[in-house]
């Protein structure tokens, strides 16, 4: 798919992986609504951007904020034809922890957000891609990328919540993809490994040390732009689909 003037949705575009993902598709032509549940963040990538960026308040995993959304962006741009997932929550917490049981009200807010609101989003962007007219050359309707982690392979202890609601978005991935080929719609998910986000910045200096040697090359922490960088391969690969990719360094994550 081309970039040049084709209008992307971000989730959790206020900051973080979200935050490079919409900068690098506008520094590439998009046009790109901006979703996040943090206002002030959200408001000032946008009003930075300034034209073709627009700033949308939603909960993701709210069915009646992102129906919101979704027509608020596509009525503003006309269209929409691809959909990038990147809100998200991560919370610590063992099953049987020093301070009693894990809270189940946590464990269904980060299934509710990560899981159920990719799958919100990707649903409705999906019925407004199916509408639109194929590209002409490639029958093309739209992309969509999920983000995981690779913590939906290997969760530490802790990451009990988390891991899973990762690991049901890599189990979607190749059914959803598979279902909305004949609309010409491609769904491939991003699975990083560890990179500089607000939410790995809730580590403690030592705990993000031995993160960081545990990553074989480059021993470093990701950048949020190397991951923007691989959604817009993805977008302009039409090959990609259907698949998860790992974004780690060959990080294999140790119990904890």
């Amino acid at each position: 798919m081309q970039i040049y003037r084709s209008v992307f949705m971000v989730t959790g575009g206020g900051s973080g992986l979200g935050e490079a993902t919409v900068r690098r598709l506008h520094a590439a032509g998009a046009r790109v609504a901006i979703v996040d549940l943090a206002a002030d963040k959200g408001q000032t990538v946008a009003a930075e951007l300034e034209e073709d960026a627009l700033f949308v308040a939603a909960d993701v995993s709210s069915e009646a904020e992102a129906q919101r959304a979704v027509a608020q962006a596509r009525d503003h741009f006309g269209a929409l034809h691809g959909l990038v997932n990147c809100a998200g929550v991560a919370p610590a917490a063992r099953v049987l922890g020093k301070s009693g049981l894990h809270s189940l009200e946590s464990f269904s807010r980060c299934i509710a957000i990560n899981l159920i609101g990719s799958f919100n989003m990707l649903r409705l962007v999906a019925a407004v891609m199916a509408e639109q007219t194929p590209d002409a050359a490639t029958t093309e309707r739209g992309v969509i990328v999920n983000t995981a982690s690779i913590a939906a392979y290997e969760g530490q202890i802790g990451q009990a919540a988390y891991a899973a609601s990762k690991a049901g978005v890599v189990g979607m991935t190749l059914p959803i993809a598979r279902e909305l080929a004949r609309l010409g719609i491609r769904v491939v998910t991003i699975a990083p490994g560890l990179f500089e986000t607000p939410m790995l910045g809730a580590m403690t200096p030592e705990v993000t040390a031995a993160l960081t040697r545990s990553t074989l090359f480059p021993q470093r922490l990701g950048k949020p732009d190397e991951y923007a960088a691989l959604v817009q391969h993805i977008v302009e690969n039409e090959m990609l689909n259907g698949v998860t990719i790992r974004l780690d360094g060959a990080v294999r994550l140790a119990a904890k």
